[in-house]
């Protein structure tokens, strides 16, 4: 059932745990620039060096009132939660989810196969939401390449191009995975039987229907993506070009806000959007 707990202000109270981290701080920021959220809880590891100090300790423009803890059942007075760190974290906190029934979004990556058939199990019992990507113009990019695929994935070749910093670790990035599994998804294909992720020495002619990826690395490039739709005397191409981490805070963010009023289940960025119907 739909669930909201407000302040006494009548302002939306937004939970974050693992508030210490890159991501736990943008988080915090996204929560303060927003009039009608508030800061429902700051959680972290108990070893962590901010328990018991207020939020500011971490954001300046968090609420001070607000103090990091390490007990996650704070939880239970927010209409929302947000969880960026690792899998076994996230599990404790969603099984306290459940137990409250407290909406979770998870943006936490790096889950095997049993424990996503967790999160699958919680979403039966509460709205739980999880993306590959939180950025509002990734996830309208995303709902683009669904309509460009269907209409034209017969005659046109579909590569994606993606750029990252060099500190990245992991090629190709998960947003180009997605973009590949959304036209894949779009045009009948399945990225696992034609999704193309190296190409070097005598290739040979591309094989049709293929999806290619390339990737580069270089700088402090936040991230860029490109799909190119290769046709006969045409190319259509869709970007997006990202400047400031802060769109995955912010994204993520409405996202809770959003899931507060949802019936329990499954959702992405693109139920948010209102995108179910690409």
């Amino acid at each position: 059932m739909p669930r909201f707990i407000l302040q006494s202000d009548g302002m939306t109270s937004i939970g974050i745990v693992g508030a210490a981290g890159r991501m736990g701080r943008s988080l915090l920021r996204a929560v303060a620039e927003n009039p009608a959220l508030a800061l429902g809880c700051a959680i972290e590891t108990p070893h962590s060096a901010y328990i018991g100090e207020p939020a500011t300790a971490l954001v300046a423009e968090a609420d001070a009132a607000c103090v990091i803890s390490a007990d996650k059942s704070a939880i239970s007075a927010c209409a929302a939660v947000i969880e960026f760190s690792s899998p076994t974290s996230t599990l404790e906190t969603l099984a306290l989810c459940v137990q409250h029934r407290v909406p979770m979004v998870i943006g936490t990556t790096g889950f095997d196969a049993v424990q996503l058939a967790q999160v699958e199990q919680a979403a039966l019992r509460l709205p739980v939401l999880m993306a590959d990507n939180f950025s509002v113009g990734v996830n309208v990019m995303l709902g683009l390449i669904t309509q460009a695929s269907k209409a034209l994935s017969e005659d046109f070749d579909i590569e994606v191009l993606e750029m990252h910093h060099n500190k990245k670790v992991d090629a190709p990035s998960g947003t180009a995975l997605a973009m590949g599994r959304a036209a894949a998804a779009a045009s009948g294909r399945s990225l696992e039987t034609h999704g193309v992720f190296a190409r070097e020495g005598i290739t040979g002619a591309r094989v049709d229907k293929t999806i290619g990826f390339a990737t580069l690395r270089g700088s402090d490039v936040v991230g860029e993506h490109t799909m190119f739709f290769a046709g006969m005397g045409e190319r259509v191409e869709i970007s997006h070009r990202a400047t400031d981490r802060m769109i995955y805070a912010r994204g993520a963010v409405r996202a809770a806000n959003w899931l507060g009023a949802q019936a329990p289940g499954r959702y992405d960025m693109q139920d948010v959007l209102g995108f179910g119907g690409f």
